[in-house]
């Protein structure tokens, strides 16, 4: 069983999971699998991502024969893969290894422009443009509200967790940077649902610019349903970061 870590930009993606007739990730990969390993070879994600959405750290699981090694398979892939994705890591993994069900974290970055430049063609496709005066000290208020564990169910789609999904997750970093030309919100949790940073972002930034009161943040992990949540930010400024597995599961240091 092998891991790779893959870095893709996602503009050209409709999303990571394989869909018929759409250009995904997972489409991508596997038939580069293919490719290198003359046989079908599937390729189980650590999660999916939607359209737009970029990664650095989409952690994936393979079983191939035992000819391929993590460096060798790492090596053939990038050989054949298009520009837009790269493994960026291959590890030997314990035969226990799930990419999915074997996380015990997850890290996103999302990135917001607040300059002029931010509506440049080298960053748009990978920051939302928010030019008006944002309130940085009503941002850092609303992260802190996140972190521990809550129910969020005001900021998931509805209707796309499994039934009796109690919608918590537990948080353990929640917080605006500021960089050059912008901010950029790092979040993990033990676990993510459908849009749940896009919506946390959108209504985090609704809150900084005015348009809604600081309470809310707390109001809405409170709630029952997802009708008060803001709408969420666009997918082109999401990155996920990394997946955090288990140490005992690689067979190597990682």
């Amino acid at each position: 069983m092998l891991q790779l870590v893959l870095h893709y930009d996602g503009t050209d993606f409709s999303g990571w999971q394989r869909q018929p007739d759409r250009r995904t990730v997972q489409g991508v990969l596997e038939a580069a699998l293919a490719r290198v390993c003359a046989m079908p070879v599937p390729a189980l994600g650590s999660g999916r991502t939607d359209a737009g959405v970029h990664s650095r750290g989409q952690a994936v699981g393979i079983s191939v024969a035992d000819k391929w090694n993590a460096v060798s398979i790492r090596r053939a892939l990038n050989a054949v893969l298009p520009g837009d994705v790269w493994v960026a890591e291959s590890h030997a993994m314990h035969a226990d290894f799930h990419a999915r069900y074997s996380a015990v974290a997850r890290r996103y970055r999302y990135h917001v422009g607040t300059d002029e430049e931010s509506l440049s063609p080298f960053r748009r496709r990978t920051e939302w443009s928010v030019t008006r005066p944002i309130d940085t000290q009503a941002l850092d208020a609303a992260a802190a509200e996140l972190r521990g564990e809550h129910c969020f169910r005001a900021f998931a789609v509805r209707g796309t967790a499994p039934e009796g999904d109690d919608h918590r997750c537990h948080v353990t970093l929640a917080e605006w940077l500021t960089r050059e030309g912008g901010l950029v919100f790092e979040i993990e949790a033990n676990r993510f649902l459908h849009h749940m940073v896009r919506f946390l972002v959108g209504t985090m930034v609704d809150v900084a610019l005015g348009r809604r009161p600081a309470h809310d943040m707390a109001s809405l992990l409170g709630a029952s349903d997802n009708s008060a949540v803001s709408p969420p930010a666009p997918p082109h400024a999401l990155f996920l970061e990394r997946v955090t597995y288990p140490p005992h599961l690689y067979l190597s240091p990682a």
